[in-house]
């Protein structure tokens, strides 16, 4: 090859070298272009969306109403979607889904019952070896757990014992009664359609407290009359000697009364199955404003500074130090909107957390359907019904605040005249599948 022929393909190579190097480079600016155009495409996607979520009220393009007519398929959604997850601290709802996923798990979980300390000292008292023991128990606890699994929910309601009803005067609200079961239980096949909640048991019977001498299962509805049904409950299992003497603070925090989550899943099965059932319920937007008013015009050390800051912080715009510090004095339109947010800064509170979803009473066959609104006449029927004792009344005193006017339909209008029209129609939606199941009235909006 000459001198000159070589040159040439040097500058060939260089030429192609430089080409490729210039049309490389080309292609990685246009890509790292294209990468941070995205990527800022995203971030400010992002924040149109959390400047949607946090703007307070703003447009309310988070909350999607039910509608005011709902097809069966859209009701049975709801009611298979009740989610009872809100009213359990982590650790303890960690534990107890734990228990119905893992079978094994949920074994070792029930043999630690109340009876435990009895079982391990048997054990320890036999010949055979304790690994076979514990087979067997957790072989026994696994059928249980699988029978109880396989229960059909809810079952036909059956008669009610009326044989301890001697007095006449009962007969109106009996047949009165006995139409409230019957519209629940036909709602419920009309648009229930569950089967399978097994997964939620423990949390599903979470609200329920247990009486076993004359074997009550009451469901606590806060703000339906639920201080005094626990004050009726203490009585009976003969922890007092009257409803009267026993204070706010004993009932709500004494942990004197059991609860059914308490007991394992025999114990659960076994009462479910045989003890009378109760739920009193309360038309909702009556008890939303006895919550609102109970909880937030009056000092309370823990809604004030736990509900109360969160709700002032995120829907009050330019709110003072003070009201951020101590969480007093939100405003019935401030919680509103907390109750309507999808993205609440602070989760749901039993107290205006729908019935629904507190006592399930699409899983739950209750065989007795009290209201708030005829609360005495119905609970001194119950209490006759069950055998309780004669000298024994429901209380008809105001449990807090009793300088207060009852929250009745004309304080509701009260408080809703402050809302607009949506909101008042947002509430109902909130509330519809409560409006249905206990045939309480379309309120005016």
């Amino acid at each position: 090859m000459q001198p000159s022929e070589m040159v040439m393909n040097l500058k060939q190579v260089f030429l192609s070298v430089l080409i490729f190097g210039v049309a490389g480079l080309l292609l990685f600016m246009y890509l790292q272009a294209w990468i941070e155009e995205q990527h800022t495409g995203r971030v400010e996607k992002r924040g149109e969306q959390k400047l949607q979520v946090t703007s307070g009220w703003g447009p309310v393009k988070y909350l999607r109403p039910v509608p005011r007519i709902m097809s069966t398929e859209k009701i049975q959604e709801h009611i298979t979607n009740q989610n009872p997850k809100f009213h359990m601290p982590e650790d303890i709802r960690e534990k107890r889904e734990n228990l119905l996923l893992n079978s094994e798990r949920s074994t070792r979980v029930l043999t630690k019952t109340s009876h435990s300390q009895g079982r391990d000292q048997a054990l320890s008292n036999t010949t055979g070896s304790p690994t076979e023991k514990w087979i067997e128990e957790h072989q026994g606890a696994k059928t249980l757990f699988n029978k109880f699994s396989k229960m059909n929910w809810p079952v036909d309601i059956h008669p009610l014992n009326k044989s301890l009803v001697k007095d006449n005067k009962w007969k109106k609200t009996d047949e009165t009664q006995e139409k409230r079961r019957s519209f629940l239980q036909e709602f419920c096949k009309k648009y229930g359609g569950v089967s399978h909640h097994q997964s939620h048991l423990f949390n599903t019977v979470s609200r329920i407290y247990v009486e076993d001498k004359h074997k009550i299962l009451y469901c606590e509805v806060p703000k339906a009359g639920c201080s005094n049904w626990k004050r009726i409950l203490m009585v009976l299992n003969g922890l007092a000697s009257s409803a009267y003497n026993i204070s706010h603070d004993a009932v709500h925090y004494g942990k004197h009364l059991k609860k059914l989550d308490s007991f394992d899943l025999k114990g659960i099965y076994t009462r479910l199955n045989t003890y009378t059932k109760a739920v009193f319920v309360r038309d909702p937007m009556e008890r939303l404003v006895s919550a609102f008013r109970d909880k937030f015009e009056h000092p309370n050390s823990y809604y004030h500074p736990v509900f109360g800051r969160a709700i002032i912080k995120k829907y009050r715009p330019n709110a003072c130090e003070e009201a951020l510090i101590n969480g007093s004095g939100v405003k019935f339109k401030e919680f509103i909107h907390y109750l309507l947010d999808s993205h609440r800064p602070v989760g749901m509170d039993i107290h205006w957390e729908k019935v629904s979803k507190l006592c399930y009473p699409c899983l739950i066959n209750y065989d007795f359907v009290g209201k708030f609104e005829t609360l005495e006449e119905d609970a001194n029927y119950f209490l006759q019904m069950i055998g309780a004792p004669k000298e024994l009344k429901f209380p008809n005193f105001k449990d807090r605040h009793s300088s207060d006017e009852r929250t009745n339909a004309q304080v509701v209008r009260q408080y809703l005249k402050d809302l607009t029209r949506t909101e008042r129609q947002l509430i109902y939606d909130f509330y519809y599948l409560d409006y249905l199941m206990f045939n309480y009235t379309t309120p005016f909006l």
